[in-house]
């Protein structure tokens, strides 16, 4: 087992992973940007080196400053969390070079997965469905309008190296696909330093499920259920919960066992996510795997009592899974509201200072946040300040819980997403488990 990792991330994230090595009597080092010198990550690390300035550029994307940092602390790992680093393929190359263990998976399955046309066919060698579109990447604007109108529209474009709704274009007749396409290929050359962009017939009702896996050196991988995060707008997700009101037994394991094929075939290690849309039918296709940890990961710990970020750690360091498939068990429900510093209304960013924190508790309740009275939340970074987490018996159960929670989670000095998420949990339609990723059109515009 390792004696010190660094975490190389910052916010709520970070201080999740710090509180996973306390309890496994492992040492850590943050590293923190000037405009992060005061958060609770660093506050509560063992060590901390400032590795720049507050742009992430010059700091959490500064592959040589991370580094320099790992190695004047003798670190032996380092723990990217998700965003930033955490699927960067180069620099888990870089981490393994220097002889330290990168808590991921292998640069080879990250270059592989990260690149969704490839991820795609190899979905297809795994026999995965996929949902019908271009074979491969297209760079010339004839052609894929040649594809489009073989799929029949709406059409969806996308960027192959893309993620997080970046490089992404819906388009619903061949009057609007030249555009689409050409903004497309310029917005994922912009976002990813890569223009190639793939086509997919698009489902006007999905839902989001995605499955959880987990998967250790020896060859062993296993799944431990489903999320849904169908909540979501302009494909950030909002809300997520476990498990999926339409997901039986039986569409588990079925879903469950494709996502093990896809981390056997590509020979996975780590924690990853095999994320699927399913139509109306409950017809599921897959969609792209992300090669690290989740922002909603906690919803599936709740359901499962596993922690993940452990397990991550356990695997990195050579140790088997300490469970499995057979010993997986989703018990409950668990709801998972991300709260962002913005206008709930308009959804820009409101950055400044807290003047009041008080964090809801109780029993089946989680808060992970590192905000407090008197923090500043900087401009510099994604506006998500907390995470709230609920468990419950049922998901009425959890809904009601969620809602009490909201009630008493005071946030003063900025704005937040606190009612919109109260909105939503009150809508007949979520509380009926009737949604899909086009949810939020309506709420934005509820004549529709």
């Amino acid at each position: 087992m390792f004696k010190k990792i660094l975490i190389a991330n910052r916010g709520e994230i970070a201080l999740r992973i710090i509180r996973a090595c306390k309890e496994m009597g492992i040492k850590t080092v943050a590293v923190h940007s000037t405009a992060d010198a005061n958060s609770l990550h660093v506050r509560f690390a063992d060590q901390s080196v400032c590795i720049g300035p507050a742009k992430s550029a010059d700091s959490y994307l500064n592959v040589p400053s991370i580094i320099s940092a790992a190695e004047i602390t003798d670190t032996e790992a380092i723990h990217p969390g998700y965003g930033f680093l955490a699927e960067n393929a180069s620099f888990a190359e870089v981490c393994n070079s220097t002889g330290i263990r990168f808590i991921g998976p292998s640069p080879e399955s990250i270059k592989l997965m990260g690149d969704k046309a490839k991820a795609r066919e190899t979905a297809q060698k795994a026999g995965v469905p996929v949902l019908p579109g271009s074979d491969g990447v297209v760079t010339e604007e004839s052609s894929a309008i040649e594809i489009a109108r073989n799929l029949g529209f709406p059409v969806i474009v996308k960027a192959a190296a893309g993620g997080g709704g970046k490089g992404m274009r819906v388009v619903m007749s061949e009057a609007d696909f030249a555009n689409a396409f050409v903004m497309a290929q310029a917005e994922a050359l912009a976002a990813f330093s890569n223009a190639d962009v793939y086509i997919e017939k698009y489902i006007l009702q999905p839902r989001h499920i995605e499955i959880q896996i987990m998967a250790d050196e020896k060859g062993h991988s296993v799944y431990l259920g489903e999320r849904e995060c169908s909540i979501q707008r302009r494909h950030q997700k909002l809300i997520e919960e476990a498990p999926s009101v339409i997901v039986d037994e039986v569409l588990r394991r079925e879903m469950g066992e494709m996502a093990v094929a896809i981390a056997k075939t590509v020979r996975y290690r780590n924690a990853g996510t095999i994320e699927f849309l399913m139509d109306e039918n409950n017809k599921f296709y897959f969609m792209e795997m992300n090669t690290r940890i989740q922002v909603e990961h906690p919803v599936t710990e709740m359901v499962t009592r596993i922690d993940l970020v452990k397990e991550q750690i356990r695997v990195a360091s050579g140790m088997p899974l300490s469970f499995t498939q057979d010993q997986i068990r989703v018990e409950g429900h668990s709801i998972e509201c991300r709260i962002n510093a913005e206008d709930p209304e308009k959804f820009t960013p409101s950055p400044g200072t807290i003047t009041a924190f008080n964090p809801p508790g109780g029993l089946g309740v989680r808060v992970e946040t590192t905000a407090y009275t008197q923090y500043v939340i900087p401009p510099y970074y994604d506006s998500m300040i907390a995470k709230l987490i609920v468990h419950a018996p049922t998901r009425d159960e959890a809904i009601m819980r969620m809602q009490r929670s909201l009630d008493e989670f005071i946030i003063e000095g900025v704005k937040t997403t606190i009612p919109m998420h109260k909105k939503i949990l009150s809508d007949p339609d979520f509380q009926k488990g009737d949604i899909s990723t086009k949810f939020m059109e309506r709420y934005n515009n509820p004549s529709k």
